[in-house]
């Protein structure tokens, strides 16, 4: 019996190996996302995972990467520096093979530790906090731009538009803000700029009466605010409550709608911030074509760069997956480093990246909110 029943073995054995490399050939393509879908940034988190999805959409429709269908994989880590590292673990586990996000840079360093140990292309759309990149992660790599540039750009601005010569610095104690403040401070006094207040906040706050009152008493010319819009709104607000003249300058953290809508446009109208260029004002022809599908889509403009950056992301690891025909990390990371030049992006060219994996080129601009609420490109805009 065992005699008769051994052929029947071998082809089993033969044909189950088969069976299991065409099951593999046909699996989705698993891209993760990990944002803020609750919490102070799901605004952002929201609007990345809607940008990305139209685009995987688009893909699927047209037949997919390599033959086989994209799937995003979404995980919510609450801007939270201990949920990212769990929902890290978690998209390692789901067999992704590349990782789009976070939002911030306090939860995109831990979650970058833990997609380095596991070999995984990692791109974040908008954690520019300097020192994420030096680090010597190979398959970390950003669209965004680095807060070094945008500390040297603020300084310039402040000094150059605003005519600012007392300045006061005001940041948050979190990665990004800190490291904002830090380097906007060394730009500001090697241009001759007095930074005659520089402090924290504590985000968890709700009342900036001590700190406001602080600086309304320090005789500054202008105030530099790196951390979140949901801090800056109430900034201003309680700024406006209390009667205080402050001239309000942030970070493109405070780049976003709900900032007025927290403030109040009475409140928000005449502050600037820093930030790469909104949507809406980009003219390249891939920026314009993708507002108009997403705005079609979702019956709703793309208001942040920040998810205009997330859809660059999603790109970025499409082109490298088509242009290597592998979905290897080693292979797509190589790729980025030493190949992938001149790219038009949906934020304007991409030059490369370099060897941190920080992408070539800087381009930052300053907004004013108006009387309506709404933010313009400042009419002056500060020298390189």
């Amino acid at each position: 019996m065992l005699k008769k029943l051994a052929p029947l073995f071998l082809i089993v054995a033969m044909i189950v190996p088969m069976l299991a490399g065409c099951q593999q050939e046909s699996d989705t393509i698993k891209i993760g996302l990990e944002a803020p879908l609750t919490g102070d940034y799901a605004y952002e988190g929201q609007g990345f995972q809607r940008a990305i999805q139209l685009l995987v959409d688009d893909v699927n429709e047209s037949g997919g990467l390599l033959g086989r269908q994209v799937e995003l994989i979404v995980e919510d880590d609450a801007g939270d520096p201990t949920q990212a590292a769990l929902v890290a673990q978690r998209l390692v586990d789901a067999g992704v093979v590349a990782v789009i996000g976070a939002y911030n840079s306090t939860a995109t360093e831990p979650a970058s530790e833990i997609y380095n140990e596991a070999g995984i292309l990692h791109i974040t759309p908008s954690s520019t906090a300097t020192g994420l990149t030096q680090k010597g992660f190979q398959r970390f790599f950003r669209v965004c731009f680095l807060d070094n540039r945008q500390g040297l750009f603020a300084a310039n601005f402040m000094d150059q538009v605003l005519g600012a010569q007392t300045i006061g610095i005001l940041h948050d104690n979190s990665t990004y803000a800190q490291g904002l403040a830090e380097h906007t401070r060394n730009y500001a006094e090697e241009l001759g700029l007095n930074v005659a207040f520089y402090d924290a906040i504590n985000p968890d706050d709700q009342d900036f009466t001590p700190i406001l009152t602080n600086i309304a008493g320090a005789g500054l010319d202008a105030v530099y605010f790196t951390g979140y819009h949901a801090q800056g709104g109430l900034l201003l607000r309680q700024s406006g409550d209390l009667g205080l003249d402050i001239q309000w300058v942030m970070g493109n953290a405070s780049n976003n709608p709900e900032l007025v809508e927290i403030a109040g446009i009475e409140n928000a109208a005449g502050m600037y911030f820093t930030t790469e260029p909104l949507p809406k004002d980009l003219e390249y022809p891939e920026a314009q074509e993708y507002v108009a599908a997403f705005e079609a889509e979702y019956g709703q403009p793309v208001e942040s760069v920040w998810w205009l950056m997330a859809a660059e992301a999603f790109n970025v690891i499409r082109y490298a997956i088509e242009e290597t025909e592998s979905t290897d990390s080693a292979v797509l990371a190589e790729f980025l480093h030493n190949e992938a030049r001149d790219i038009d992006g949906l934020t304007g060219p991409i030059l490369g990246w370099d060897e941190n994996g920080d992408r070539i080129g800087t381009i930052h601009v300053a907004y004013v909110i108006q009387a309506d609420g709404n933010p313009v490109l400042n009419p002056v805009q500060p020298r390189p």
